[in-house]
């Protein structure tokens, strides 16, 4: 007989933040569920990884764990690299330094960029492509070879190919690739045309010097990561989350790391939009606060707003599909500090998970807006989460928001407590309206849904400071990110240059490019070895009016998975000023339009779990779920507020403001005028008190 305990059972998520490591077990065997939230182990991610699966349960007992990784993210923030080198075409040695000609400081004429790659490391050899693909030079595969060779001797670790025009016609950089590959001593090498086949040179080889920048430091740690799940007794598979929400294998993930850019919180929005969606809410906007940023994205229609590209610090653009998040540097762990001008300010400096915040008493005496939330009493200082403390130091938290923030600006500790939040909070408000209001979307049709650990804590200042509807608290807040690695599809995206006028553009090429690159898709989809519950390939062109610098994504309906495809001139016109109109409004008539970008995405739909076992439970009360009251600073006076067990608050309870909710992963603040409400999936719906 087959002892079950051997049989792997479990899919597990993991998102490693600055400050905790974030785990969600579903044990696929038994219909359960379990979380765990670790301190994040600098320097060294992947203990802290281990340590959380081992929470819970043996590696060995593990199906699947699919991960988001900061690994990346962090490497580019901090500039913490490999030492990088680029092969490109004579004459464009400082594309990656002029850049499109901006500058850090919009209406200044003062600020400095340096590029990842310095300018002694960016070597040039003959080769030409013209913009028609045809090749006016072959280049040499020699001079390759010399140049590969003096970027070794100069200690470079990576290297980027990046030819102009290649995305027309790649054999240059294939060539080019191969000699290279005779020299270089590892596997850390981009070739431009393979990253990123799209036209505009800039993002091109930035995107390119990014990915082979991204190599070294996100390919060991992901082989060391894997080797030690092995040496544990893991027999499963290992998948990581990309930014456009989608999984990939961990080869795919160590040769493409710049796809992994914003993989943690692209996770969190996934499982944002699968839950929102579920309780009937296909419009809100999600807020992942966590130790160091506050990251926000839009749910439309229950779609995830998407981009083509975006700069994860001034100059360093990543041109590749990717859930839209825009993240401004507000998190538990930000730094409230006083700027030349006396004004308060919050981040973009955190604490992160060590030292921390002050009330940690870790060695940090600077006063982030975690301690801020302590001395107000919203956080129990009894009972943090994460399991990291057993309580925390106010009186540590008040000496700091006092020498620091209150006695520079004239006020007493609770004040200055005060001002912390509010400005974080005004920040907050900012990011959301800038992917709301100044997107064209009234704030009145959406829901707030706050997660990470701190969320939670501000969602009823952002209700009522940007006017939206209502909040939607998931069941595990502070572990949705996770939650969403574990149901994450996975997806593997294409794009090739067209740039033609609509009038040019042969359709029966278009048929073809859109045929190769669903069977690309296909192939990589049955490598992964998955049992998919269904397959998707979608299709998008870039599209602009004559003229115009931006394009609009234009989606095409129509079954391209089979190979066929009949597109039209008049059905590409008509899907076009469809895009157009939605918008901008309007279209325009009688002007030429163009067809930039060709872009397919092949879909490989994983197996999601039933949100039923989310759901609260069927007996008990509110009164049941109160634990004790505690006093809270609100609106510049102390409250008595009740103090309940969240997870043990039944279905349809409504708990009135104000009301501080307490579970293992977050703490949720009830403000007075406010109310929550349990749904079915164990969510609280957080709106006004009916007047």
């Amino acid at each position: 007989m087959t002892d079950q305990t051997t049989i792997p059972r479990f899919a597990v998520g993991v998102d490693v933040g600055g400050t905790f490591t974030d785990v969600f077990f579903l044990d696929e065997a038994n219909g359960r569920i379990d979380i765990a939230k670790v301190p994040s182990t600098r320097g060294d991610q992947a203990t802290g990884f281990i340590e959380g699966l081992r929470s819970k349960t043996e590696p060995k007992q593990i199906a699947t764990v699919v991960h988001g990784t900061t690994v990346g993210t962090n490497a580019l923030l901090e500039r913490k690299g490999a030492r990088t080198g680029i092969i490109t075409t004579r004459g464009f040695r400082d594309v990656l330094e002029m850049r499109r000609r901006d500058r850090p400081s919009t209406w200044g004429l003062w600020g400095q960029f340096m590029p990842v790659v310095p300018r002694d490391l960016r070597l040039e050899v003959g080769e030409r492509v013209l913009a028609d693909g045809s090749i006016r030079q072959a280049v040499d595969p020699e001079e390759v070879k010399k140049a590969a060779q003096a970027l070794l001797a100069l200690g470079a670790e990576s290297v980027a190919i990046v030819f102009v025009n290649a995305y027309a016609n790649p054999e240059n950089e294939r060539v080019a690739l191969a000699a290279l590959k005779q020299v270089w001593p590892n596997a850390y090498v981009t070739a431009s045309s393979d990253i990123l086949p799209e036209i505009r040179e800039f993002e091109r080889t930035s995107t390119a010097a990014l990915n082979a920048y991204l190599q070294p430091p996100v390919g060991s740690y992901l082989r060391k990561l894997e080797d030690r799940l092995r040496g544990d007794g893991f027999g499963g598979q290992l998948l990581i989350v990309q930014s456009n929400g989608g999984v990939m294998s961990i080869d795919s993930a160590a040769n493409r790391p710049v796809r992994t850019a914003l993989s943690g919180p692209a996770a969190g929005v996934i499982a944002c939009q699968h839950i929102a969606v579920a309780a009937g809410y296909p419009n809100v906007v999600t807020c992942d606060m966590g130790g160091t940023s506050f990251d926000v994205s839009l749910i439309a229609d229950g779609e995830p707003a998407m981009s083509a590209q975006i700069a994860i610090d001034f100059g360093m653009v990543v041109r590749a599909p990717m859930i839209e998040i825009t993240t401004i540097g507000a998190g538990g762990g930000s730094i409230a500090w006083i700027d030349r001008g006396g004004i308060l300010q919050i981040g973009p400096e955190s604490a992160g998970s060590d030292p921390g915040p002050v009330a940690y008493g870790l060695g940090n005496d600077r006063p982030t807006v975690t301690d801020a939330n302590v001395v107000m009493g919203r956080i129990d200082a009894e009972r943090p989460i994460g399991g990291k403390l057993k309580r925390l130091d106010v009186e540590a938290a008040k000496a700091a928001i006092a020498k620091h923030i209150a006695e520079p600006l004239g006020l007493d500790v609770m004040a200055a407590a005060e001002a912390i939040i509010k400005v974080a909070n005004s920040r907050m408000a900012g990011a959301i309206r800038l992917v709301s209001i100044e997107r064209g979307h009234n704030p009145r049709d959406f829901a707030a849904m706050p997660f990470g650990g701190g969320g939670a804590l501000h969602v009823g200042a952002l209700i009522k400071e940007v006017g939206l509807a209502s909040a939607l608290v998931p069941r595990f807040p502070g572990v949705t990110s996770a939650l969403g690695c574990v149901i994450a599809d996975m997806r593997h995206d294409f794009v090739r240059t067209v740039n033609r006028t609509l009038e040019e553009l042969d359709t029966a090429m278009l048929d073809g490019a859109i045929a190769a690159a669903a069977g690309e898709g296909t192939r990589l989809l049955d490598q992964a070895g998955i049992a998919f519950e269904g397959r998707a390939t979608s299709v998008e062109l870039d599209m602009s009016y004559l003229g115009q610098t931006h394009t609009v994504a234009v989606p095409l309906e129509g079954d391209f998975a089979s190979g066929k495809i009949r597109l039209s001139h008049d059905g590409i016109k008509a899907a076009f000023e469809t895009a157009y109109a939605a918008t901008f409004g309007r279209v325009l008539d009688k002007i030429g339009i163009r067809v930039l970008n060709l872009r397919v995405a092949a879909i490989g739909r994983r197996k999601k779990f039933d949100l039923a076992l989310l759901a609260p439970p069927e007996g008990g009360s509110v009164e049941a779920a109160k634990r004790t009251t505690r006093k809270v600073w609100l609106d510049g006076a102390w409250h008595e507020a009740g103090i309940y067990r969240r997870l043990e608050l039944p279905l349809g309870a409504v708990v009135p403001g104000p009301a501080i909710l307490e579970q293992s992963d977050t703490t949720i603040l009830i403000e007075p005028d406010l109310q929550g409400e349990v749904d079915k999936f164990g969510n609280l719906i957080v709106r006004r008190k009916a007047a």
